[in-house]
């Protein structure tokens, strides 16, 4: 059987679409929100573009539906949502942004929002634990960990034109 096709799509200020084309040729999509919600999109099979059915979930929602779907595959080394108040993301540096060119370090992300940026993803390449003065780029993606909140905010300082 042939594996399903999933695709990923950055929505700048909202979050993130996933969408997936099923074995019987089915397309559905979730948009995983900046805010933890999810929305479930359901498309017609006479037309994949056409959405027939629209589910928006919360936070707490979309991890039981989870729990559901995954019930055999937690890990106690995973990060969860629920035991740890904790949501990983990440966030693409636009090549407009103030802080393209400028070092992690001026961002002061930690000290502002309590969110820690672990990785950069630089084309094929990972920079783990970057340091105060890595220099940023346009098009990076930071892995950024924190509350929700934190992470909000993180988004909104990197996003400063």
């Amino acid at each position: 059987m042939p594996a399903p096709r999933m695709s990923t799509t950055p929505l700048p200020g909202i979050g993130v679409q996933y969408d997936l084309t099923t074995r019987e040729h089915r397309h559905l999509s979730v948009i995983a929100h900046r805010d933890g919600a999810r929305t479930v999109n359901f498309y017609r099979a006479d037309d994949p573009d056409a959405c027939a059915h629209s589910l928006r979930l919360t936070s707490n929602e979309a991890d039981s539906l989870i729990d559901a779907l995954l019930p055999d595959h937690h890990s106690p080394s995973l990060l969860s949502t629920t035991d740890l108040g904790l949501v990983a993301e990440r966030i693409e540096l636009s090549s407009v942004s103030h802080w393209n060119g400028r070092v992690l370090g001026e961002t002061q992300i930690r000290t502002r929002t309590g969110a820690s940026i672990v990785a950069a993803l630089r084309r094929a390449e990972a920079i783990p634990s970057p340091t105060p003065d890595f220099r940023l780029a346009g098009g990076d993606i930071l892995i950024v960990i924190g509350t929700r909140e934190g992470v909000q905010a993180a988004a909104e300082i990197l996003g400063q034109e």
